[in-house]
């Protein structure tokens, strides 16, 4: 039996800080090429154009690979840190 990466990631459980999130985008005029490094690197997909060009972002589905904070920490990300205990993803499935 063979299983893909969208299964296995499928089979994380999430416990999400809807209070705190520990991943924050800057606000305002955002650089095309950071947000196209974002989209490209990021394993679980998280960053997405919106048809207005526009950048959307989930936090929830977070791996916590930290990808997005090495490559942008400092032109995307206002903030990034693990989440805080009991929260964060649980991989289920190797």
């Amino acid at each position: 039996m063979s299983i893909n990466v969208e299964q296995k990631l499928g089979n994380n459980k999430y416990n999400v800080d809807e209070s705190n999130p520990h991943i924050v985008l800057k606000t305002g005029n955002i650089d095309r090429k950071e947000i196209k490094k974002l989209i490209n690197a990021c394993p679980a997909a998280l960053y997405k154009l919106n048809d207005d060009g526009t950048l959307r972002f989930d936090y929830a589905g977070c791996l916590e690979c930290g990808t997005c904070r090495v490559l942008c920490g400092k032109t995307v990300l206002n903030k990034w840190e693990f989440p805080a205990g009991t929260f964060g993803v649980e991989f289920r499935f190797g």
